[in-house]
């Protein structure tokens, strides 16, 4: 009767782990990160004007669409990273700011966001993020010494992880975290969730590795990314760096989407490249 209690046992902590590690859990789980529209942005021109549509392709075939508006030549290029959420319409704002201060800008779309195919996860967005710079470089109205980026929240995880494959001229990070594992006790401090996140995003991890000049923005009134978060990151970051806490701010407000100290922040640390 023992033996068989044992059997039932092992095969109910069998079939829990195997749920656990089943694609069903996997999506349930990145449902609750990524909150892609299904409708693809308006028209650039209505959104964006002077900006061109281009499109790429990331190395496991994926096609993305974005926009490009061009800046002057010699100087540099900034691809934008999104969070995760809207698409690069609601990022056009920031962009358009940007681009008055001389700086070229390039919004794009994740797999599975604004209509495109594929499923968004840690490593896709790692993949898409790759061929979104490698397109940049091979423009040749793009100086490829001279690409900045600029990730939202979690696009400031997709953006910590390329620069150190890739190292930009400069690293913004707007609003980011620690690792989705410390997201998870902030958020469900009730839940034993963090050894089975699929996608870990661990930038603390990351960030010391990171070879290149780092600027990081946050809101004091962060409800979602609080503000100890972002200056834990900076601390772990190399120098030369700079940290911005802007009084008042949350996670979404206008002064962190596109305000004028946030363009004159990120103006100034560009310009100050050598």
């Amino acid at each position: 009767m023992r033996f068989t209690r044992v059997l039932a046992f092992v095969a109910l902590i069998v079939i829990i782990t195997s749920l656990l590690m089943s694609d069903v859990f996997r999506a349930i789980q990145r449902s609750f990160l990524y909150f892609p529209l299904a409708q693809t942005p308006p028209p650039v021109a209505a959104v964006l004007p002077g900006a061109d549509e281009v499109r790429f392709t990331t190395a496991d075939g994926i096609a993305l669409n974005g926009w490009f508006r061009p800046g002057p030549p010699g100087s540099t290029t900034v691809v934008v990273f999104n969070g995760n959420a809207g698409d690069r319409s609601h990022r056009a704002p920031l962009a358009a700011a940007l681009h008055r201060q001389g700086f070229g800008v390039l919004l794009f779309d994740y797999r599975g966001y604004a209509g495109q195919s594929g499923t968004p996860s840690e490593d896709g967005l790692a993949a898409d993020a790759r061929a979104a710079v490698a397109y940049m470089q091979g423009r040749p109205d793009v100086d490829a010494s001279r690409i900045a980026y600029f990730g939202e929240s979690l696009g400031a995880a997709v953006a910590v992880r390329l620069a150190i494959e890739r190292p930009p001229v400069a690293l913004v990070l707007r609003s980011p975290f620690t690792s989705l594992d410390d997201m998870a006790k902030l958020h469900y401090p009730w839940l034993p969730i963090g050894p089975l996140l699929v996608d870990r995003y661990g930038s603390i991890d990351r960030i010391g590795h990171v070879r290149t000049r780092v600027l990081v923005l946050a809101g004091t009134e962060d409800a979602i990314v609080p503000l100890s978060h972002s200056r834990r990151l900076y601390e772990a970051a190399p120098e030369p760096k700079r940290f911005v806490a802007f009084d008042g701010a949350g996670h979404n407000d206008l002064e962190l989407l596109a305000g004028r100290r946030l363009i004159d922040e990120i103006t100034t640390w560009l310009r100050e490249i050598p």
